[in-house]
């Protein structure tokens, strides 16, 4: 097990991921600079995955992200939202669907709500499959001694004006509404996570709605429970992008930046990475000409982000194959960030709920380091960082997530002790010289591996070396116990 102390509060973890990105993870740096990855590059369209039901099936009028994917024994399962022609009109329903690799989908006869006078559907058993649900993410609970509620939901519903409601379920399709309910003050959400063995919904909040928080502009809250019961009535304010006094407020709605549905929630252990929605307005406030994009957050508590690269665009709203003519270009995003294999895999939407899409990188390389050259008055040090310190409770590795590296392009990887220190045998010309590239390339010291507990607490100190060091990308350290 790993301690990092880039302050975390989920405690200790049996891999610690140390982004490009997190400025927490990644202490110090000189001579580097972050850029970011873009999930859809120009002229680029991410694939539809998920599209509408034939004609007469429950998710034939709209299908709608706002739900959640899991990876549940080695299998993806989907939750998302759908309106069928019987009910185009009003409300949606949660439908279901699998997949072994998250771009080819399976809809699944479920058996378990009549629709059209057939039970040959795959909208899952809540609320008796009444098409009364406004935003429903989910996660998958395996260490929850309760069988019955190892599958959790929040969910934004008609049935209780909007207010925070909670379900439990065994199988992630039959699902129990407590009588407790509603728990919370309304919100419309994205975004949910089990950290440091509590629970957090997020989601957007805009004064005069879901009126948590002051301000006319939407933006990020977060409401917390242990049990999953009884929930903060009081939310934490976790980011806005709105003016901000001494700069004038704005009072109205959707004519400035804001954050929509907050961020979904992706728990790497010592650090989550979220998706949110980056709401541009306009001067009248109209809405059909607005925009969204896709921005990347990051957080050591679940309750506050920050944004790596301020206002980059991770997943543009521009080019997505399917878009109405004339419309403004407009994602959305749910709950759901996974690897699989070798790819980093991110569901999202049209805001018109068209269907599901796909964006993909190479695993964890959503941002990297890399050596900038700039005129330098005075000599300065090679290009390098230094970690957080990391106290592993026994022996460990590392490994780095790293491109570009050659003969004349690589990293010189050296552990130091918490208070900067040279640690015998792993720095100086006992460090590890690696010019190999790969997803998770093991770093081998001159004394071999792994790191033996006797070590103590330690950093990690990478230097670019080589003719071609701007060549070299570092876009994440790994550290198992």
């Amino acid at each position: 097990m790993i301690e990092v102390r880039n302050g975390s509060t989920n405690g200790v973890v049996p891999e610690a991921v140390l982004f490009a990105f997190d400025d927490h993870s990644m202490a110090f740096t000189t001579g580097l600079k972050l850029e970011m990855v873009s999930g859809k590059e120009p002229g680029q369209r991410n694939p539809i995955v998920l599209g509408r039901g034939s004609q007469g099936e429950p998710d034939d009028c709209s299908v709608r992200y706002y739900g959640a994917v899991a990876e549940v024994d080695g299998e993806l399962r989907m939750w998302y939202e759908a309106q069928g022609t019987l009910d185009c009109a009003g409300g949606r329903r949660i439908c279901y669907a699998t997949s072994d690799d998250g771009v080819h989908w399976e809809k699944p006869g479920l058996g378990l709500i009549e629709y059209g006078g057939s039970r040959d559907n795959n909208v899952i058993d809540l609320f008796d499959g009444e098409p009364v649900i406004g935003a429903a993410p989910v996660i998958h609970d395996p260490e929850d001694p309760d069988p019955e509620r190892r599958f959790k939901m929040c969910i934004e519903t008609g049935r209780y004006a909007n207010r925070l409601t909670v379900a439990f379920s065994a199988d992630g399709i039959r699902w129990q509404v407590p009588d407790f309910n509603p728990v919370g003050p309304p919100l419309e959400m994205a975004g949910l996570v089990k950290w440091g063995g509590c629970y957090y919904v997020n989601g957007q909040d805009e004064f005069g709605w879901h009126g948590s928080q002051w301000g006319a502009a939407r933006k990020l809250v977060t409401f917390a429970s242990y049990d999953f019961e009884h929930w903060t009535q009081g939310s934490a304010l976790g980011f806005r992008r709105d003016n901000l006094p001494p700069r004038p407020l704005c009072y109205d709605w959707n004519t400035e930046e804001e954050v929509h549905l907050g961020t979904c929630a992706w728990n790497r252990g010592n650090v989550i990475v979220g998706v949110y929605g980056m709401w541009h307005g306009t001067p009248t406030g109209d809405r059909r000409f607005i925009t969204m994009d896709l921005g990347l957050l990051v957080s050591q508590d679940a309750l506050h982000y920050r944004e790596p690269v301020p206002d980059f665009r991770l997943i543009p709203g521009r080019e997505e194959a399917g878009a109405e003519p004339g419309q403004s270009p407009c994602l959305m995003q749910g709950q759901g960030m996974i690897n699989r294999g070798d790819r980093t895999l991110f569901w999202y939407e049209l805001w018109s709920g068209s269907d599901v899409r796909l964006a993909s990188w190479d695993r964890d390389r959503l941002g990297f380091l890399k050596v900038f050259r700039e005129r330098q008055l005075v000599e300065l040090p090679a290009p390098e960082l230094l970690t957080c310190a990391l106290s592993p409770s026994g022996d460990s590795r590392v490994a780095l997530n790293v491109a570009g590296l050659s003969a004349n392009a690589n990293l010189l990887v050296e552990l130091v002790d918490e208070h900067f220190l040279p640690i015998t045998g792993f720095s100086g010309d006992q460090g590890a010289l690696l010019s190999d590239n790969g997803l998770d390339q093991p770093v081998v010291w001159r004394g071999g591996e792994p790191v033996p507990e006797s070590v103590g607490t330690y950093r990690i100190k990478a230097t670019f070396q080589g003719l071609r060091a701007e060549d070299a990308r570092l876009y994440a350290i790994y550290v198992r116990g």
